[in-house]
């Protein structure tokens, strides 16, 4: 889950539980609205995690090289 779909979730979760008024019958809709929430919640962590753990990986090693020639 990229951090699109997690603030996407987040937003779609907030929606249900605070503006929407309807009543389904079996379904709460402010139960799945903070589950939603939950979730983005969860997948935007692991993917700034992610995101920060390539960054730190791609860093280049600096090396020394030695070069010798031949003196003529």
């Amino acid at each position: 889950m990229g951090i699109g779909t997690s603030i996407f979730l987040i937003a779609v979760g907030a929606i249900l539980k605070f503006a929407v008024t309807a009543h389904v019958s079996g379904v709460s809709l402010a139960t799945v609205g903070t589950i939603l929430i939950i979730v983005g919640i969860i997948g935007l962590v692991i993917s700034l995690f992610f995101l920060a753990s390539w960054r730190d990986r791609g860093t280049p090693v600096a090396r020394d090289r030695v070069v010798e020639r031949d003196v003529v």
